[in-house]
């Protein structure tokens, strides 16, 4: 009975090397699940599409996405201490099996296009918008504001910081970084890749971004979960405030409906105070004509006494 069930336990630490061998762990994407090695390098299912992910680069935006969806419906996806979801231009997306986006994105029976970042681009539509092409986002501005401080930070200590993080952690090349700008409080970084000087196997500027994003808000999508901190000059930096804005090949085609309530509100107040300037000038001047003929009635009246 005895070599049984030494066998048996044999067999046990086998199976168990055998499956340590063969699994791993993704670094650049958590939300993935059946991680294995194939040909000595690990990759993974994304979670929501299935579609295998390549571990070590970055996961598109498009698949990120669709996972941060499916995850937050199902209760899976962990959440920061004290935060609460932002949910603020998140949807289901539907991505191409190459990790991209469709260029049609839809809700139900609202559809929109989106560029290459899976941005929208157009008013929103029924299902019979047509979206000809996906097209590219070729300019990406993240734009950050720190904490206040009692002296500014050294431009150039800070302009390696960003550059050296976004081509090492991130790893974009460093000729798509078109320029770090730092103004007091405000940071700002260009990002700029047109598709005829995106090479193979490049990493995408609006993947890099949105990974960006996720850092600096305490969301980080590396498995280590360990966000971003921004360190300048070995002093810790604070940031109140991070807006990315997209610049596409084709200008969007916004509608005067697309605007928000706060610019209509500024665009109703300004015609109110041009119609009401109007209509003060067009006074004035009618009591200056009343006054000016009233002037003359009576020089005439004079003139008619001296005259008697």
């Amino acid at each position: 009975m005895k070599p049984l069930c030494g066998a048996a336990l044999l067999l046990l630490l086998f199976c168990a090397a055998v499956s340590a061998q063969s699994s791993c762990v993704c670094e650049k994407n958590k939300r993935v699940t059946n991680c294995r090695l194939e040909n000595g390098q690990c990759r993974c299912d994304a979670i929501g599409s299935g579609v295998t992910v390549d571990c070590t680069t970055l996961t598109s935006k498009c698949l990120l996405m669709k996972a941060e969806v499916m995850g937050s419906k199902s209760g899976r996806r962990e959440k920061p201490k004290d935060a609460f979801e932002d949910t603020d231009g998140l949807y289901d997306p539907e991505c191409e099996n190459s990790g991209a986006f469709k260029a049609k994105q839809c809700n139900g029976t609202t559809c929109w296009c989106v560029n290459t970042a899976g941005v929208r681009r157009t008013d929103k539509h029924d299902t019979d918008l047509k979206c000809n092409q996906l097209v590219r986002t070729m300019w990406i501005i993240i734009e950050m504001k720190h904490a206040e401080r009692d002296a500014p930070l050294n431009a150039e200590s800070l302009k390696k910081f960003f550059t050296d993080t976004i081509t090492s952690r991130y790893q974009l090349n460093g000729r798509y970084i078109a320029s770090v700008l730092y103004e007091n409080p405000y940071i700002t970084i260009d990002l700029k890749q047109n598709a005829s000087d995106k090479s193979f196997g490049d990493v995408d500027i609006a993947d890099v971004a949105y990974y960006f994003e996720k850092d600096v808000k305490g969301q980080s999508i590396f498995h280590n979960n360990a966000g971003l901190n921004v360190s300048i000059d070995n002093e810790p930096v604070k940031l109140e405030k991070t807006v990315v804005y997209y610049v596409d090949e084709i200008a969007p085609e916004f509608s005067m409906k697309s605007l928000t309530p706060g610019l209509i509100a500024v665009i109703v107040v300004v015609v109110i105070a041009i119609v009401a300037a109007i209509v003060v000038l067009v006074l004035t001047r009618r009591r200056k004509g009343k006054y000016v003929k009233a002037e003359v009635k009576e020089m005439n009246e004079m003139h008619r006494g001296l005259n008697a």
